[in-house]
């Protein structure tokens, strides 16, 4: 009984003596395969910290520029919708263009007629010169080269030359043609209210009457303002009060009106 269990011991011991070493080298394996292991996971780690960083950045980023933009829109709602407003109105400009160029001669012809008889009808000065312009203007509808836009541009241009002439105080030495014959004087228009004459001597001066066609002779006294007049008008003299009749009656309603 004694020598079998030595035996076993031993035998034991012997199998305790072979199996150490190869369990010590596979748990050497082991360590180091986990420490390839880990370092390989720490190195995924890293780069997916790097990525998250990285993702972080441009979702920033992002949100800057989302709030940016939210920014930018709202600023820019009322502009579009005043650019939409405008389109708007163009296109229904478009819709009713044909139909305007159809009309458009007729409208050209009525405002002709009208500015003649504007002319015709107004305080006699530069009358020749008014009425060339407008036979110019007349002439040119039948131009074959202007266009429809370029013809209502002129009439229009002639339009305002005639409304500019009741804004000014203008003087010039001119020919006045009556019953004395013809003779060189000096006139003096105060925009579409007064228009007058004064003879170079200063002897002989008048206002022209729209009611009655004619010219109506100026007393000593307005003859002397008639003169102070000129001179303001050619910048010889500073502006004063000038006492001279007009060119208009004016009636009881428009005195009222006026007031």
């Amino acid at each position: 009984m004694k020598r079998t269990r030595s035996t076993l011991i031993m035998g034991a011991a012997g199998l305790l003596f072979v199996a150490t070493p190869l369990m010590g080298q596979e748990l050497v394996e082991e360590a180091s395969d986990a420490q390839r292991a880990q370092a390989a996971l720490q190195v995924r780690i890293d780069a997916a910290d790097d990525a998250s960083r990285t993702m972080l950045a441009e979702l920033r980023r992002l949100e800057t520029e989302a709030r940016q933009l939210r920014v930018q829109n709202a600023s820019l709602a009322p502009r579009l919708d005043r650019q939409a407003e405008r389109l708007a109105s163009r296109e229904a400009a478009l819709d009713t263009l044909a139909e305007t160029r159809e009309t458009l001669p007729e409208i050209e012809q009525a405002l002709l007629k009208r500015l003649r008889a504007w002319v015709e009808g107004d305080l006699p000065f530069l009358t020749q010169e008014r009425l060339a312009r407008v036979e110019g203007l007349e002439k040119g509808m039948t131009d074959p080269d202007a266009t429809a836009a370029e013809r209502l541009d002129r009439t229009l241009a002639a339009w305002r030359a005639e409304l500019d002439y009741g804004r000014e105080l203008d003087a010039w030495r001119g020919t006045l043609e009556d019953e004395e014959g013809r003779r060189e004087v000096d006139f003096l228009r105060l925009g579409r209210v007064g228009f007058y004459y004064l003879t170079p001597d200063g002897r002989q001066g008048a206002v022209w009457r729209a009611d009655e066609q004619r010219w109506q002779p100026l007393d000593e006294a307005a003859r002397v303002d008639l003169r102070h007049g000129l001179r303001i008008a050619r910048d010889q003299r500073a502006p004063e009060l000038l006492v001279l009749p007009v060119s208009h009656s004016i009636t009881p309603a428009e005195a009222r009106e006026a007031s």
